[in-house]
């Protein structure tokens, strides 16, 4: 069964109390929290300080995706929160020991552990640090800004994936996010994807419950 994780943007942070509620109600399974820095993506959006406000107002997991150019050094703030899903960026590091590093500080949290990729990293650069991750998040889109088309190369990395996954006998989640619609969900979902991020599509809808229903209903047939 697919898991729908909407996104924390594109809503602005002083609503984003009462939309995560919303959210939850209308039975997301996850809420993916965008949190960007100005540095890795020239956006910068949702401090530790309104997460931590988001997790005492709703019980929703929290699935915490660090777009930023030193997640060492800030992942510590965002712990107060209790999230679920701590997820890196491949590229927001310079050498292997530090991402080794990183994945191991989060796994001793008792935290689920992500390794994320952009649109033009492969899956083989990856594959080293498969052992060490339950999750790994591949964009879809260039991260950094809502609403963006979805690449439709993306999937064949997450078939790769799958496939390097299996034949490997990890016990690895995949997560896409970018650009997913109900027009391309079921794509994505039978390329190997098991949750989904939506941002612009959930934030549009006007009956998120209603659209949220219809997404596990296109992916299931």
């Amino acid at each position: 069964m697919i898991k729908i994780a909407p996104s924390t943007n594109p809503e602005k942070e002083e609503n984003l109390i009462e939309y995560v509620k919303s959210l939850e109600a209308a039975g997301a399974d996850y809420l993916h929290c965008d949190v960007m820095d100005g540095k890795f993506v020239e956006a910068t959006c949702l401090s530790s300080q309104k997460l931590l406000e988001v997790s005492q107002n709703s019980s929703i997991l929290l699935d915490v995706h660090l777009m930023v150019a030193n997640p060492i050094q800030v992942f510590e703030n965002y712990l107060k929160a209790k999230p679920s899903i701590v997820t890196v960026h491949y590229e927001s590091f310079s050498n292997a020991q530090n991402l080794v590093y990183m994945l191991q500080e989060i796994k001793k949290r008792k935290i689920m552990v992500g390794l994320s990729i952009k649109p033009q990293t492969k899956i083989r650069d990856i594959e080293p640090y498969l052992p060490l991750v339950d999750l790994v998040l591949i964009m879809s889109v260039e991260p950094g800004k809502s609403g963006q088309t979805f690449i439709d190369n993306s999937l064949n990395k997450i078939a790769e994936l799958k496939n390097v996954c299996e034949a490997r006998e990890y016990n690895i989640k995949i997560e896409v996010d970018g650009g997913i619609t109900l027009n391309n969900v079921k794509a994505v979902a039978d390329a190997g994807a098991n949750i989904v991020v939506m941002g612009s599509a959930v934030y549009k809808a006007e009956n998120k419950a209603e659209f949220l229903q219809n997404v596990r209903a296109k992916v299931n047939g």
